[in-house]
């Protein structure tokens, strides 16, 4: 994770090592959060970029990882009872490694492998929100502070 004002420099850093310095076994994925965001347009997303391994377990095609870049991740907009719907589902893949397939009558629960996340954020304020420590636990946290 990658907090710090704007104008920093994070997502232009973010975008130099996923473009040039990651290994090749890795895919670089890109989503930006914004305050219409929605947890359902997130695990659309991510989803589709997934391909089926075996039964409820999906991936990057084998020998591949994606790393998911969320750009702007305190964006999204706190529902009536403060939680942050795109972020949870976020926090539910850091948690289980996976999510509920909402598409399915029976909601089976499909697992998610080889896939690591690296997100970047401003400071609170302005539309951007706290991220829960539920969250901020899972992240190696690197700061990023005014030239």
């Amino acid at each position: 994770m990658i907090p710090g004002p704007s104008g920093t420099g994070k997502s232009t850093y973010v975008a130099e090592l996923l473009q040039s310095e990651l290994p090749d076994d890795f895919q670089a994925l890109g989503l930006s959060f914004s305050a219409q965001t929605s947890a359902n347009q997130t695990q659309d997303y991510i989803d589709d970029k997934m391909t089926k391994r075996r039964t409820r377990v999906y991936g990057p095609e084998i020998g591949r990882r994606y790393c998911t870049f969320i750009d702007d991740l305190n964006m999204p907009k706190k529902e009536e009872y403060g939680a942050q719907p795109p972020i949870e589902i976020i926090r539910q893949f850091c948690d289980y490694h996976g999510w509920y397939e909402r598409k399915s009558k029976e909601k089976p629960f499909n697992k998610i492998e080889d896939m690591v996340l690296l997100a970047a954020m401003g400071p609170p304020g302005g539309g951007r929100s706290v991220i829960s420590p539920r969250l901020q636990r899972h992240f190696n946290i690197l700061t990023f502070t005014d030239l």
